[in-house]
């Protein structure tokens, strides 16, 4: 089968297309998927450069987001058939969805929802799943909370966004100033512009001196240092990004306030809470570019350049 496969970490360079073993069916409980789409996420360039090393052994397919059908199913599968329509996460550390073919175990797949296409379905499991975990398990966000989403634009901004919406919180989020009608269509209410805003003073300005419930970091730096003075009393904030260098959380200290550091992870459940709200139209993946799997390549610079031609807004899709 087609594969891109990562022999040496690095670059996009080490991003090869190889011809490899189509993986079989050798337990019960597994199933074949044709991959349809996947999604470029960092976890992947993360992967490829050598940040997990002690998880992986080269060579290496990498890629976190997987929609596709079902080709063949194990003896003790049944929930699924042949020619069913799938989403799901691939384990991590296990072989990822950079394949034509990827083997999993049943109680990885979800079903696809059906008024997506197949490269909608394949930004929505590992960032989708990311949120849920971000806003409901770890902020625990109810209706009436105010939120506020540092980098609204990226691949989890614009899920946050939406599911914060759809669960009845006052959204503010920073983006780039020619993303703003887009992101206010996504459900934002208050747009910053971060380049040429300081988003602390505006949100202390919008609340009043208050601040806002809950913090979501999808940036980084010296965001978790920094932020809190945007942050009300008690207040949460919640990152799914690492932290480069010691920070003074003096701000935090001031404010009671609680961390919860989320690494992006794989989970089922979470994704059938985000499936429902695709099905009833509150949540809609938001596609920045796909991308034919030959030009992964370009795919990675895009999603890592800082000088882009253009602002980043959503996700970037792979399709096979």
């Amino acid at each position: 089968m087609k594969a891109i496969v990562i022999k040496n970490y690095g670059g996009s360079e080490v991003l090869q297309l190889a011809e490899v073993a189509t993986p079989s069916i050798t337990n019960d409980s597994q199933v074949l998927v044709k991959v349809r789409a996947t999604a470029i996420n960092p976890l992947d360039y993360q992967v490829r450069r050598g940040d997990y090393l002690s998880l992986f052994d080269l060579p290496i397919i990498t890629g976190h987001d997987i929609s596709g059908e079902v080709i063949a199913v194990g003896k003790a599968v049944k929930n699924w058939m042949p020619g069913d329509k799938v989403y799901y996460s691939p384990r991590f550390g296990g072989p990822g969805s950079y394949a034509a073919y990827h083997l999993t175990d049943e109680s990885t797949l979800s079903r696809m929802p059906e008024n997506l296409s197949y490269e909608e379905a394949a930004a929505v499991p590992l960032a989708g799943g990311t949120v849920w975990e971000m806003l409901v398990v770890r902020a625990k966000l109810k209706k009436g909370d105010t939120i506020l989403i540092l980098g609204g634009a990226g691949g989890v901004g614009t899920f946050a966004i939406q599911i914060a919406k759809s669960l009845g919180a006052f959204v503010y989020t920073t983006g780039h100033r020619i993303l703003h009608e887009k992101l206010q269509h996504l459900g934002a209410d208050v747009v910053i512009d971060h380049h040429h805003q300081n988003y602390i003073e505006e949100i202390q300005a919008h609340t009043n001196g208050k601040g806002v419930d809950i913090i979501i970091d999808t940036i980084g730096g010296s965001t978790l240092s920094d932020s809190p003075r945007a942050l009300a009393n008690y207040g949460t904030i919640v990152t799914l990004v690492d932290i480069a260098k010691p920070q003074n959380l003096i701000y935090a200290w001031e404010k009671n306030a609680t961390y919860h550091f989320v690494f992006t992870r794989q989970s089922r459940d979470e994704l059938h809470h985000v499936t429902r709200l695709i099905e009833s139209g509150q949540v809609k993946p938001v596609i920045d570019s796909i991308y034919p799997i030959e030009d992964v390549k370009n795919a990675h610079q895009r999603i890592e350049d800082a000088k882009r031609d253009r602002p980043l807004f959503g996700k970037i899709v792979l399709s096979l």
